[in-house]
């Protein structure tokens, strides 16, 4: 079974830092991008950050570009983003997600390229 799980998720003040943990199993992940996406309450699910199979290429949201880093293990078939300085404007859940093309980067802030996800995990930023 394919199954990426998220940890790391948890309360925070403005201006603390979180770092966000994905595992891969059932199959590896080195050929694929690898993504997070998180989704604010009443809003919908928006791309945050993705890196390529290799880690060459990162690509970032606007709104957090800066602030995440994104970085993965192939070895542990893992992905990770590290968020600082957070605001409450980043609450919500956080999705880590694998597309269904390998070796590409076609559509990799769009939702309907990925075709596995994992269960999210929450971010609460305070004011």
């Amino acid at each position: 079974q394919v199954q990426l799980v998220e940890s790391g998720g948890g309360f925070v003040q403005t201006g603390g830092s979180l770092m966000l943990s994905c595992e891969g199993s059932g199959r590896p992940f080195s050929n694929y991008f690898m993504s997070w996406f998180r989704q604010a309450p009443g809003k919908e699910r928006e791309f945050v950050a993705s890196i390529s199979w290799r880690g060459g290429r990162t690509y970032y949201a606007d709104s957090v570009n800066g602030r995440f880093t994104i970085f993965r293990d192939n070895a542990k078939n893992a992905v990770y983003l590290q968020m600082s300085a957070l605001i409450p404007e980043d609450t919500g859940v956080y999705y880590c997600a694998v597309p269904s093309k390998a070796y590409s980067s076609e559509g990799y802030g769009f939702e309907s390229m990925y075709d596995v996800w994992g269960q999210g995990t929450q971010v609460t930023v305070s004011s």
